[in-house]
C-alpha cells in the first residue's frame, strides 16, 4: 500500500494541477526560480494579463470546499509566525480541490487577510446568500478574470469564459 503524500507532496500535486488546468486554457505558467517567493507561479492568460499566483489545495467537507489561506513558520528571532497574503505579495488565489477536480480562483481583493475560505458548492441549509461563495462562481478559467484598472489595481471582471474579450 503507498504511503500517505506528505504535506509538501500534497502542495505540489496541487500546482501541477493548476498549472494542467492553465494550460489547458491557452494560458502560459511561469515558475518562479528558488525558494521564499509567496507566489507559487505566474500565470498569463490569453489576453496578456499577468498574475501572482498563489495555489492551495481545498478539501472537500460535505457541500463546502475547506481552504486554509494563511502560512506558518518558525523564525529564529520571532518564533512562530502566521501571516496571510496580500496584494503587494500575489494577483490571484488558484484553489485545487482533489475531490471535485476543479480548480477555482479568486482575485487577492476578496481574500487578503484571510485565514480561511469556504467554497459552497449546493445552497446552505438555512437558504442564506449574504456572505456565501459558490465554488461555481470562481472555476479558473470561467468567471474570475482580473484586468487592469487604470489606477493600475486589480479588479475582477466578469467575462465568461476567462479567454474571451
Amino acid at each position: 500500500m503507498a504511503a500517505e503524500p506528505s504535506p509538501s507532496q500534497k502542495g505540489r500535486m496541487a500546482e501541477a494541477s493548476v498549472a494542467l488546468v492553465a494550460t489547458n486554457l491557452g494560458w502560459d505558467v511561469y515558475l518562479p526560480f528558488g525558494d521564499g517567493s509567496r507566489a507559487d507561479m505566474v500565470l498569463q492568460d490569453s489576453g496578456g494579463h499577468v498574475f501572482r499566483t498563489q495555489v492551495k489545495r481545498g478539501r472537500l467537507h460535505g457541500e463546502v470546499i475547506k481552504v486554509r489561506l494563511s502560512t506558518s513558520r518558525t523564525t529564529p528571532t520571532r518564533g512562530y509566525v502566521r501571516s496571510t497574503y496580500g496584494p503587494d505579495e500575489i494577483d490571484l488565489v488558484a484553489v485545487w480541490c482533489e475531490e471535485t477536480k476543479q480548480a477555482y480562483a479568486l482575485p487577492i481583493s476578496e481574500v487578503q487577510e484571510m485565514t480561511y475560505l469556504h467554497l459552497r458548492l449546493g445552497p446552505t441549509r438555512n437558504n442564506q446568500s449574504i456572505g456565501v461563495r459558490y465554488a461555481s462562481d470562481y472555476f479558473l478559467g470561467a468567471v474570475a478574470q482580473l484586468g487592469e484598472r487604470s489606477a493600475g489595481s486589480r479588479k475582477v471582471r466578469g467575462s465568461s469564459p476567462l479567454s474571451s474579450t
